[in-house]
């Protein structure tokens, strides 16, 4: 049975929040393992709240967690419950008791973990049971992804769905018993509660321990077999990639909410990779001749982001985007913000500029980029993981509440805003009763009565209309109103912000301020822009993308073993970097590089690639992730013996998968190196996507990044924008602001310098062509910029528009 329920897991894509999960075999438990909630439920629950930390003069207990860097990890250190961190010290202490161990991993700022920490973990009473019957460890997996994913695979494996917290039993060799996500602490609703469990794991320990150790074995057994994929050839078969993508967008489609926007039902999570495969297809449609359905698609997308950007998903007053939406309207949101989303979310909204031209969705990227500098960033220029959903509801408040610091009631805006209150609340859908009331899910408990989640409800040109002011004042209006309702909240209780940099999360974020510094150079000249985007110069974005790879840099990379370390936090926390890490930061470098960046930049990126993959022949002798003999890239070094599955993930999912991100970056180094490296990127791409032919054949939906990246590997030959000239000077950023004004995912741009004898070095090194062309094309005075493709290159041109239009022909002839 266990087999079977393996394999089905597979071929599925796992992403249930709501599951009907299989019992054990041979193992007849009184309860059912996995608590059925739903992602916004059981709000009924007071503990939307949780309590605020005491002050340290006043620490009832301290446990091993106070000595820790993890916010996470140091919210929980002085619970009663006797935490270890995930570590040695913790599996000799279960192996010296004879004991099980009690895993609860989750982030600071989730706000189920805190509910279950109030509930649980505070209680005295649960954590008697919890110290006398177990070793409890506690993790974040934020900061270790890799022990995450072993037990979330074996709960989504054996129950169809998982979540955070995070809750599973183990024996002392750190197989799984069994495990859940939330727990309340009492029986209720027909569901065990965690004082129930906690006695029937102790029971099943003590009296049928043999079994329940065979099964934990068994379980890591075949999840080993069933999780180690391998290709049965080194590439896809012909047709494969163009249906792949085909199929994905045809599933898309199907799963349109054309009435609010998205893909798929509430709740309703902005999912970048969907929207990055629906322009990618749309633009091949385009270049196919196919315009009209190519226009269907790219709608699809258009109004998505309209919805995305005009519900309460968008924090209007501060900038950014919160986690997820529990109701259609992307209104009423699940208050948390990710790092990972913003960076992604920032790329999008800047494909959709570059492709309509139209400033509203440029201003959203701005919006996004702002929240990030004003709120996001440290000293160095580190940018950190999280904010948090909760928050008191005011100074010196006991509890914290899910929302509070970005909700507001009528009477506020009132007091606030003054004349304009009305016109404001008119725009912001702002009533006396609260807003949450536009399904019936977004406010099921009644947790937001009287209150407001500000959400753009009617078209603003409407309302300017009704009260006789022309656009512009209408939007300066707003704007003002914004800011001041700012500043007004900036006054709030914060929430907790989680200020670990996560190697990963920050290469996302430098491809979207390395990005934004060029594609934004498209935007009309005398843009005007509202609170709260700031309206900088694109160039500081840049500078903002540039600090936060020298952080890493300095902080967090061996120059003498080339290896990344995973976080950040008073220093480097102990894991090493996990594919992720790498594939992520060697995106955001080659961004870096190609919209302006230093060729160190671009240096680092194929030393992280080598050392990524273990190229001997080239740098080093490591071998981190790639699968030799099977193809792809596991998520772990694979050095760590307390660390049971070597996965190679696939699914792209709120964050894109290591594997579909290292294809797309082999695919672009392949175009910028030549001879033996070249073909040895792209052979890896090759082997890499043939590990996963059977996703993208049956569930292309799961991988839509993956089918990207295997069109991109088809496509007979990438185009090449190769600058020649002095930098920095402004005739340089202008004809790269050039290269990159069209959305072009198939295109790789090459900037060199001859003057610049680093640049040269490396270019005679890696691509001699580049070299001999920067050598003819040489003039004091101004920037040549040729297109190449398909070993021909174009006449030099000189003028960044004259560069637009041939960019703009190539893409009409090569259809």
């Amino acid at each position: 049975m266990l087999k079977s329920t393996f394999r089905c897991f597979l071929s599925r894509q796992t992403t249930t929040l709501l599951y009907s999960p299989p019992r054990f075999p041979s193992l007849s438990w009184p309860f059912s393992p996995i608590s059925h909630r739903p992602i916004c439920a059981l709000k009924v629950l007071s503990m939307a709240e949780h309590k605020s930390k005491q002050t340290s003069q006043s620490h009832k207990h301290t446990n091993r967690l106070a000595a820790e860097h993890s916010p996470y990890l140091l919210q929980h250190a002085h619970n009663p419950v006797d935490w270890y961190p995930w570590g040695e010290e913790a599996f000799a202490e279960a192996r010296k008791r004879d004991v099980p161990i009690f895993l609860s991993i989750g982030y600071s700022t989730c706000h189920w973990c805190h509910v279950m920490e109030v509930e649980s973990f505070e209680d005295e009473g649960i954590a008697k049971l919890l110290n006398d019957w177990f070793v409890s460890i506690k993790a974040d997996r934020e900061e270790r992804p890799d022990v995450d994913k072993v037990y979330m695979t074996y709960v989504q494996a054996l129950y169809g769905g998982g979540g955070w917290p995070l809750s599973v039993f183990l024996s002392p060799d750190l197989k799984p018993l069994m495990g859940g996500t939330y727990f309340p602490p009492e029986d209720k609703y027909g569901r065990p509660g965690f004082k129930t469990i906690l006695r029937k794991v102790k029971e099943a320990w003590d009296t049928k321990r043999d079994m329940l150790v065979k099964s934990g074995a068994f379980a890591i057994e075949q999840l080993s077999e069933a999780l180690s994929v391998a290709a049965s050839s080194n590439k896809l078969p012909d047709g494969l990639s163009q249906n792949a993508l085909r199929l994905c967008a045809e599933q898309l489609s199907r799963s349109y909410d054309s009435k609010h926007g998205g893909f798929g039902s509430a709740p309703k999570f902005p999912r970048p990779v969907e929207i990055q495969l629906m322009l990618y297809w749309a633009k091949k449609l385009e270049g196919a001749g196919k315009t009209g359905e190519a226009n269907e698609d790219l709608e699809m997308v258009i109004f998505t982001l309209q919805c995305m950007a005009r519900g309460g998903i968008h924090d209007h007053v501060g900038g950014g985007f919160h986690r997820y939406s529990v109701d259609e309207f992307w209104h009423v949101p699940h208050f948390e913000k990710m790092l990972y989303d913003q960076g992604q979310l920032i790329n999008v909204y800047l494909d959709a500029f570059a492709i309509t031209k139209d400033v509203f969705y440029s201003c959203i990227s701005r919006d996004i980029l702002d929240y990030l500098r004003r709120d996001m960033i440290g000293l160095e220029g580190e940018i950190f993981s999280a904010e948090d959903a909760d928050s008191a509801e005011s100074d010196g408040a006991t509890r914290k509440k899910e929302g509070a610091f970005y909700v507001w009631t009528s009477k506020e805006v009132e007091d606030v805003l003054g004349e304009h209150a009305t016109l404001f609340k008119e725009h912001y859908y702002i009533k006396s009763s609260g807003n949450c009331d536009l399904s019936k899910m977004s406010d099921p408990h009644k947790e937001f009565e009287g209150k407001n989640v500000l959400i753009e409800w009617k078209i603003p040109s409407e309302i300017a209309s009704k009260y006789g002011l022309p656009r512009e004042e209408y939007l300066d209006i707003l704007g003002e109103c914004r800011r001041k309702l700012f500043e007004v909240r900036s006054r709030r209780p914060r929430p907790h912000l989680d200020d670990k940099v996560i190697v990963s999360w920050n290469g996302l974020a430098i491809s979207s301020f390395a990005r934004a510094s060029k594609i934004l150079k498209g935007e009309a000249e005398g843009t005007k822009f509202y609170f709260p985007v700031d309206g900088c110069d694109p160039k500081e974005y840049i500078e903002v993308a540039e600090k936060a790879a020298s952080f890493i840099r300095r902080q967090l990379y061996n120059e003498q073993t080339n290896r990344l370390q995973h976080s950040f936090r008073n220093g480097p926390a102990k894991a090493p970097g996990f594919l992720d890490d790498y594939a992520f930061l060697i995106s955001g470098l080659l961004d870096l590089y190609e919209f302006g960046g230093g060729i160190n930049w671009l240096t680092w990126a194929t030393e992280l690639q080598d050392t990524q993959a273990g190229i001997a022949d080239f740098f080093l002798n490591d071998e981190l992730f790639l699968d030799r003999e099977g193809g792809g890239y596991f998520n772990t070094p694979g050095e760590d013996p307390s660390v049971l599955l070597r996965v190679k993930e696939d699914h792209d999912g709120a964050e894109p998968s290591g594997n579909s991100v290292s294809a797309i970056n082999l695919v672009r180094l392949a175009s910028m190196v030549t001879s033996n490296k070249s073909d040895l990127y792209r052979q890896n791409a090759e082997h890499l996507l043939a590990v996963f032919e059977t996703r993208l054949k049956d569930m292309a939906m799961a991988v839509p990044l993956m089918c990207c990246a295997a069109d991109m590997l088809s496509a007979p030959s990438r185009k090449q924008v190769v600058l020649v000239g002095h930098k920095p000077s402004l005739e340089f950023e202008d004809i790269l602001a050039a290269a990159h004004a069209q959305y072009d995912p198939n295109k790789t741009v090459i900037h060199i310098d001859p003057s610049n004898a680093e640049e040269m070095q490396f270019w005679e090194e890696n691509n001699s062509n580049v070299a001999l062309m920067a050598k003819n094309n040489s003039a004091a005075d101004k920037v040549v910029a040729l297109v190449c493709q398909n070993f021909t290159c174009s006449a030099p041109v000189t003028d960044p528009r004259s560069l637009e239009a041939l960019l703009y022909q190539e893409s009409s002839s090569s259809a």
